[in-house]
């Protein structure tokens, strides 16, 4: 986030670099740059005849280059911005000696998402030298939650870690997807409302009831009766609620426990730093310990690899998402 502040900063102060190079496997912060570089470099009246978009798979570096090399119309500088840049990948090397004497008046920004250059290369060191390079990395699930409670505390919002948490199930950890879906609750929902899983549920679809994180606490709760019935509300609704997402979930949930069983220290704070989870969680883990003795939950986690195989194909014939649940239902029960 710093690195992205001092891009926004330079810019702002109007020092654009001649070369910005966006890469990485986290597009979203691929498209904020280079979308902030195209909103405010230039004036409305001066994008007209001075700010281009190529596409990778309908250009080529040679035209990337010549674009480059063009003088701006009545203003300081052109903006050359080259989307889906990655479909260059064969010939981005070639952009080595435009990129050791840029065009000062040019502001070239290349998207090349997916991929990173090789720091061993000449065009990697020369953007380095002459201008900006910036990777974008993929964010590991356990903070993704940190980037939704940042994102909203930004925009006077506030969300409870259950709603977090229910969002990165139901969406996964594509920041894009999650950013328009924050932005369409925060269109009927007043600012400075705590989103909490009640309003997901009611604005977004994600059920507050039926999820793997209820079906996470009732199994660490020994709850079989609130298992099975949200067991048989995802065998109703498999598309919705796909095997492999709970068998993965689970499978965490239970490598951690067993984790917690081998803490010294478990205190809130060293089992949330340790484990990697929201200190919101912890309580799950000390309830779920005592229901699950260490012996127990590493039997478990054995059975969940063998399901987990199972649901692929191996060692099964084709177990319908309503059998594998009942395996594993006897798993941990």
């Amino acid at each position: 986030m710093e690195r992205i502040k001092e891009i926004v900063g330079n810019i702002d102060q109007g020092k654009p670099k001649p070369v910005y190079f966006l890469m990485g496997e986290e597009p979203y912060y691929i498209d904020k740059i280079s979308q902030y570089i195209a909103d405010n470099v230039l004036s409305e009246e001066e994008k007209g005849f001075n700010q281009m978009v190529l596409y990778g798979k309908d250009t080529n570096v040679d035209e990337v280059i010549s674009n480059a090399k063009r003088f701006p119309m009545m203003a300081e500088h052109q903006v050359l911005i080259v989307k889906e840049a990655q479909h260059l990948s064969r010939a981005i090397e070639n952009l080595v000696s435009y990129v050791e004497n840029p065009q000062p008046s040019t502001v070239l920004v290349i998207c090349y998402k997916y991929k990173k250059l090789d720091k061993r290369k000449k065009l990697y060191k020369a953007i380095q030298k002459n201008g900006e390079l910036f990777e974008s990395k993929k964010l590991y699930e356990n903070q993704v939650s940190e980037w939704i409670r940042r994102t909203l505390s930004g925009k006077k919002y506030k969300i409870e870690p259950k709603a977090s948490a229910l969002l990165v199930e139901y969406l996964g950890t594509d920041l894009s997807k999650i950013n328009n879906e924050l932005n369409k609750l925060i269109m009927v929902v007043p600012e400075g409302t705590q989103i909490t899983s009640e309003l997901i549920e009611q604005h977004i679809g994600i059920s507050k009831d039926f999820n793997n994180f209820e079906l996470k606490k009732a199994i660490g709760e020994k709850n079989i009766p609130k298992v099975a019935r949200i067991m048989d509300y995802f065998a109703q609704n498999p598309k919705d609620n796909p095997f492999v997402v709970t068998i993965s979930l689970l499978s965490t949930f239970f490598t951690q426990l067993l984790q917690y069983h081998g803490l010294k220290d478990h205190s809130p704070g060293n089992v949330s730093k340790v484990l990697g989870v929201n200190p919101y969680f912890v309580n799950e883990f000390m309830v779920a310990a005592k229901n699950y003795p260490m012996k127990r939950v590493s039997g478990i986690v054995s059975g969940l690899r063998q399901l987990d195989l199972k649901s692929k194909g191996v060692d099964a014939n084709n177990l319908s998402q309503a059998d594998l649940l009942k395996e594993l239902l006897v798993q941990i029960d």
